[in-house]
């Protein structure tokens, strides 16, 4: 059996993610438990549920993500170092972390550095790793490669498209997002380091989806069609 026909290659690739506003104490319980059944890479679940994932998930090889500064990245750079620290206090060894956009589009780099210093520095002291959201569908190419050479010299562990909630205003008055796209993963893989993986979150629902961005170098998948994908994984004969 080769490895791309590997249930475990494709398991270890996803998040599970648990981020929704409308999600009920049962929601949250009934997604660990899948992300447990399915022995994903890590659950991304609430702040204030990271106590509850980690009882559930105790045992197992799913580890427990949250989020900080999410989805839209103003709080403070005090207040995302807090969150950050309470949130491994509480059990999370994964950090999604949410880049303040408005300092990236005035181009405020000693701001944004120092930012991604602080929240990585506390997270890595306390055993865990940072991935850094850039929230692609409010910026250019320019600001994307110089988000990548600050994480670069940051050495985080991941670089990360999207919230998969950066809902852009259409000139009709709708909102939409396109989340994770071909181009910003081939870009942010050719302007990271190697060391630097890539996570991708935002209209993933498919085994296709997943494969393409695999096949473009991501490492890691926020989704929450993980049943979906894994069983349509296990039809294609992964095992």
């Amino acid at each position: 059996m080769g490895e791309e026909k590997s249930l475990e290659s494709i398991s270890k690739m996803i998040d599970h993610s648990l981020l929704h506003p409308t999600l009920t104490d049962e929601d949250l319980k009934a997604g660990c438990l899948l992300a447990r059944r399915y022995d994903v890479a890590a659950v991304c679940i609430k702040p204030y549920a990271v106590k509850l994932a980690k009882e559930i998930l105790s045992g197992t090889s799913v580890a427990v993500c949250t989020v900080v500064g999410f989805p839209h990245g103003s709080s403070t750079t005090d207040i995302k170092v807090e969150e950050a620290r309470k949130a491994c206090e509480d059990g999370a060894t994964e950090i999604d972390f949410v880049v303040n956009i408005g300092k990236v589009l005035s181009r405020d780099w000693d701001y944004v550095s120092r930012e991604i210093k602080m929240v990585n520095d506390t997270v890595v002291e306390r055993g865990a790793i940072v991935k850094v959201i850039f929230e692609n569908d409010y910026l250019t190419d320019e600001f994307k490669i110089k988000l990548c050479h600050i994480c670069n010299q940051h050495r985080v562990a991941f670089v990360k498209t999207s919230t998969g909630y950066g809902f852009v205003k259409q000139p009709d008055g709708t909102y939409m997002y396109k989340g994770a796209v071909e181009r910003d993963v081939i870009l942010m893989r050719k302007e990271c380091i190697p060391e630097i993986q890539i996570k991708v979150a935002g209209r993933i629902r498919t085994l296709d989806d997943l494969l393409k961005f695999k096949a473009l170098g991501a490492t890691r998948i926020g989704t929450t069609a993980t049943e979906a994908i894994l069983e349509e994984a296990k039809r294609r004969g992964y095992k």
